[in-house]
């Protein structure tokens, strides 16, 4: 997305109607999902007790992608967890294999669907480590001296020949193939394709061991076999088979990947059983197709006619946005961009046995039991129940880490991992209807949360921040804040008792912190009512409502209307970051101090609003993007540290963050700030799509002032695949259709008084209904399971606690014009009401 479509797309100009239903239509009838039309529908084996059935992994399987972030490949599993792997490796000019952890050489993914029905990527030999917007920043320091230091000077005109020289090279030497996956053979193989996109290249198409299995393999007329001893049953064994559309140029068995690498790339390696490889030279346009398959019983192959298989993946590559999240507008492209970057962060556990989103490292790392993963149960409960519910029940299962506190799940020495993990699994209930994730999580977050108060230095029902050791950076790290300034001058203060954790406290009560123990304690009375322990409740709420008494007592600051973090000495802490707002979400704020924070400082340009947002500090304070040289006089670079991809000076000193933006936004819409919600989503949505339009990447964070040194958006240091940067997207698609966490249970959210042009999603499943949502500047529509839901005509709407039974409806509405209003209620009979403009309670 261009800067130009970026403002079009936040002023709403030339996008009315985009996507659009007829006027008078009641809207489209959504066709139900189904994983594939040969996926198998029988429950896998998912390892834990108690543990609901993953469809898209029963055994045997076939997975494209999910193993570690080999997104060239594919992992095959059979009953007994023997598991094989297949990789498409891209050889370079400079003799180098380009094989798995591809994150800086994926060019594009998509589409995609989370369950594997149907994956594509793009690989290029270009890792995109020198970009022409490096270049072009080196060329204005040389260009304006004076607005530079002659050590930046003399730096630029030294390093500018060498990175042209390097991306000469590259693009001269560039070399792509895109990758084609689809399910078949009842979910345990697959069809695929490589296409070379360029002329004069060579793939090396390799079968192995996905981790430390030792599967055996051997060639017959062309195809190779393979068996491996079950990893759950060591007894029986596996079977593997592969069969590509035609002859490889060299087939070659090697003792190892090592001895592989090293035999394709010009070396010698020794011969062996471990690993298969079939080497192909290609010219530009050039497809070889193969499938390949797994099973508990030995199997055999015969090649699919390499048309037969095009046509089975533009079949599977139809159903992706026929029965998965998708839609028209400027969400539905959001919705087709968060349903493939979740698709491709989908992996496998293969201790626990499930899927669940890898956040975002560029190689492997296994599940992340931090804040980060809270962040994408909510996002994928947007593309996949299965794939939510298989992430989060993961995070409980997980042990903990060796030098952490010994609670499994959440990680203790980030203590915002069990509040938003409580969050999650509220969110995952309310969305999804699953009481037993509730169940399984609610003793042990309860256990989290009654180690918290070891952190309340001096026993005022607050807490204080933790100590992180004496260096500046890393000091925010118990919030994933990192290096934001807020704890720069933290002093430590000694611990008594406790959990066995060593850190001591600090002089620091912080407003992040204290916000999110609140949120906890809410929700976990929620939790407690819902499962029938009224003690438990009583509790929690009495315990939020203590945290609620104290933080509007102590942390309010009266003469800046603001909540900031305060020393035990009373003095107050001046950095202003988001983290003001997130009192919103914990339900803290009285109604008008949050009428004071949305109105005075989030909207306020010179604070917070803008098109970029919203910065990690408020860009009139004095630690706003202090980490590097500011260069006003730049038309195209304001401020940057670094000429390369070494380093920013934004980061927690600025950039945009995604969970920040999101929790800012859940905010909003807890204290019914609709429109605002609206534009902050539409602006984080801006953003998000910025980069992953030019760049193709979802990035770690983004930057709040045009122009770094690659990005309008996003900058390099970030990086590249980062699954909680579609927190930033989510919130359109929350927009147009959402629980209310903070509400009824089964209430609904959806409309949207600001989101530009005529915006759709469809295939969004909510508690066992599958709804599609269309919403515009004059008519709203909801269908679910394929039937009319809603409709209203006349102005926008924002339609809030909307409760469905069988005699009626019952819900909040804000509309922008007088507006006619349709309910089908459970029993099928239309009621209608007519609502002038303005915020209304109906009842129908």
């Amino acid at each position: 997305m261009t800067g130009m479509a970026r403002r079009r797309f936040l002023a709403g100009t030339g996008l009315a109607g985009l996507g659009g239903l007829a006027a008078g239509s009641f809207g489209p009838t959504a066709r139900a999902a189904t994983p594939a039309d040969d996926a198998p529908a029988a429950a896998g084996r998912t390892g834990g007790a108690g543990a609901i059935p993953y469809p898209t992994l029963a055994r045997p399987f076939a997975m494209p992608g999910v193993k570690d972030q080999d997104w060239s490949g594919a992992l095959f599993v059979t009953r007994d967890e023997a598991r094989f792997a297949v990789r498409v490796g891209l050889l370079t000019a400079a003799g180098t294999l380009i094989r798995e952890k591809m994150t800086n050489n994926l060019w594009r993914f998509g589409p995609s669907a989370p369950d594997g029905v149907y994956k594509q990527v793009v690989v290029s030999s270009d890792d995109r480590k020198v970009m022409p917007a490096h270049l072009d920043a080196l060329r204005e320091v040389i260009a304006h001296p004076d607005w530079y230091t002659a050590e930046e000077v003399t730096d630029a005109q030294a390093t500018l020949p060498q990175l042209e020289q390097k991306y000469a090279t590259a693009q001269d030497q560039k070399r792509s193939i895109r990758v084609r996956y689809a399910r078949s053979d009842g979910g345990r193989g697959v069809v695929a394709a490589v296409t070379a996109l360029d002329a004069d290249l060579s793939i090396v198409l390799e079968v192995a061991a996905p981790w430390t299995e030792t599967p055996k393999f051997q060639v017959a007329n062309g195809c190779v076999l393979g068996t491996e001893p079950g990893v759950a049953n060591p007894s029986r064994t596996g079977h593997f088979a592969l069969a590509p559309d035609e002859p490889a140029e060299r087939t070659t068995l090697y003792a190892s990947v090592g001895d592989m690498v090293a035999g394709e790339t010009g070396g010698s390696g020794a011969a062996g059983t471990a690993v298969a490889a079939l080497r192909y030279d290609l010219a530009k346009g050039q497809t070889i197709s193969f499938t390949a398959t797994c099973g508990d019983e030995p199997v055999t192959l015969k090649p699919v006619p390499r048309h037969r298989a095009t046509a089975l993946l533009d079949s599977a590559q139809a159903r992706v946005t026929r029965g998965y999240l998708t839609g028209s507008g400027p969400v539905g492209r959001v919705a087709d961009a968060v349903r493939d970057a979740l698709s491709l962060n989908t992996n496998y556990d293969r201790t626990t046995l499930r899927n669940f989103v890898m956040w975002g490292w560029s190689g492997a790392g296994g599940l992340f039991t931090g804040w980060d993963s809270a962040f994408d149960a909510i996002e994928a409960t947007s593309v996949s129940a299965d794939l939510a519910m298989q992430h989060e029940r993961d995070i409980f299962a997980a042990p903990p880490p060796p030098d952490q506190v010994k609670i499994n799940g959440p990680r203790y020495d980030q203590q915002n991992s069990g509040p938003m993990h409580a969050y999650a699994v509220w969110r995952l209930y309310t969305r999804l209807g699953d009481r037993d994730l509730v169940a399984t999580a609610y003793p042990q977050l309860v256990a989290f949360f009654d180690l918290l108060p070891e952190w309340d230095a001096d026993g005022d029902g607050l807490l204080e921040s933790p100590y992180f050791g004496d260096r500046i950076s890393g000091r925010g790290n118990h919030l994933g804040l990192d290096d934001s300034p807020v704890y720069a001058d933290y002093r430590k203060v000694p611990k008594k008792g406790g959990s066995g954790d060593p850190r001591p406290n600090t002089n620091l009560t912080d407003v992040a912190l204290n916000a999110y123990y609140a949120l906890m304690a809410e929700l976990l009375a929620k939790m407690a009512r819902l499962q029938g322990k009224t003690a438990d409740a009583t509790r929690f709420e009495a315990i939020h409502e203590r945290i609620k008494t104290g933080v509007n007592a102590k942390l309010w600051n009266e003469e800046r209307g603001l909540y900031l973090s305060r020393y035990l000495d009373g003095g107050w802490n001046e950095v202003v970051t988001p983290t003001v707002f997130y009192p919103l979400l914990a339900g803290l704020a009285t109604p008008e101090r949050a009428r004071v924070l949305v109105e005075d400082h989030l909207l306020d340009p010179k604070e917070f609003w803008g098109e970029y947002v919203i910065p990690s500090v408020a860009r009139n304070d004095p630690k706003y993007c202090s980490g590097g040289p500011v260069h006003p006089r730049s038309e195209h670079f304001k401020f940057f540290k670094n000429y390369d991809d070494k380093g920013a000076p934004e980061e927690w000193k600025g950039a945009a963050w995604p969970p920040m933006n999101f929790t800012v936004y859940e905010g909003l819409k807890r204290y019914g700030f609709d429109r605002e919600a609206g534009e902050l989503a539409a602006r984080s949505t801006a953003m998000y799509l910025n980069a992953y339009d030019r760049d193709g990447w979802f990035p770690e964070s983004f930057d709040p002032e045009p122009g770094q040194s690659i990005m309008d958006s996003a900058v390099d240091t970030a990086w590249r695949t980062y699954s909680w940067s579609n927190a930033m997207a989510v919130q359109t698609i929350h927009e147009l259709l959402s629980d209310e966490p903070w509400g009824e249970p089964e209430a609904l959210m959806f409309g949207s008084l600001t989101l530009p042009g005529t915006n759709s999603v469809s295939n969004l499943v909510l508690r066992g209904h599958r709804y599609a949502v269309t919403a515009g500047p004059r008519t709203t529509t909801v269908t679910r399971d394929g039937r009319p839901f809603f409709r209203s005509e006349g102005g926008r709407v924002a339609v809030r606690a909307f409760v469905l039974s069988e005699k009626g409806a019952s819900f909040d509405i804000t509309a922008d014009a007088p507006t006619k209003v349709e309910v089908a209620t459970g029993s099928g009979r239309t009621r209608s009401a007519r609502v002038p403009s303005g915020h209304h309670h109906v009842e129908l």
